[in-house]
């Protein structure tokens, strides 16, 4: 189990876990949605992925507190492209999987773990996957807002961890539906053109201010959590 050092807010303490770490949310909901954490890694030049995946920035106090963060929240969700390129597996949690096109994997990874339960959120009104082994059921709505509203009065979900990929984050963060972003800094530099960053698409005009609320460090890596204001 790695351990983790609080840097902020002071006084400073050693020999955390990431169950430690993690303990400090979610937040209280809003009125209107469950309390959403964007949680995200990149490079120290801005990289979210390297060759296509995450996997390469990560270090193992990463893994530990992404899944203790799992933990922590009723649901996890996440794009289906995402899906697609990391593939998942079995997960405790509700997994709510945001596509246009229904298009995913059945054969291995999320759809293919018995157990999971999976939450398709499309603007399809009639499209569905072929059998799988996961336990599928469709929320029909193109409005994430309205989506997020379902999934609370629905499903019961109160808290949830996305994880990506940019171009849903570039969805939800304009649209004022990220409470907390969870930015993990690996200490390497990766270059390239054009690089993928954790927020795609257009500018975002004015830029969204953050706030800064902890700021934790094992093996190099910087672990920052940063309220949406």
């Amino acid at each position: 189990m790695e351990a983790f050092r609080r840097l902020l807010p002071g006084p400073q303490a050693e020999g955390l876990t990431a169950v430690d770490v993690a303990s400090e949310v979610p937040g209280p909901a809003p009125a209107a949605r469950p309390f959403v954490l964007l949680n995200m890694i990149a490079t120290a030049d801005g990289r979210a992925t390297i060759a296509g995946r995450t996997a390469p920035i990560a270090n193992r106090a990463d893994y530990e507190l992404f899944h203790a963060l799992r933990d922590r929240v009723d649901a996890v969700m996440v794009g289906a492209e995402t899906v697609r390129v990391e593939g998942y597996g079995p997960m405790q949690p509700l997994a709510v999987v945001v596509s246009r096109s229904v298009a995913l994997p059945v054969d291995r990874g999320l759809l293919a773990a018995a157990g999971n339960r999976v939450v398709i959120v499309t603007p399809s009104p009639d499209r569905e996957l072929p059998p799988c082994a996961a336990s599928v059921s469709y929320l029909r709505e193109a409005d994430l807002a309205v989506a997020l509203r379902r999934l609370r009065d629905e499903h019961g979900v109160a808290s949830i961890d996305c994880e990506g990929g940019p171009g849903l984050n570039a969805t939800l963060v304009p649209a004022g539906l990220v409470d907390e972003l969870h930015l993990v800094i690996g200490p390497k530099l990766a270059g390239g053109r054009d690089p993928l960053t954790i927020l795609s698409g257009g500018s975002l005009d004015p830029p969204r201010e953050l706030a800064l609320l902890s700021l934790h460090e094992s093996g190099g890596y910087l672990f920052a959590r940063y309220g949406l204001t």
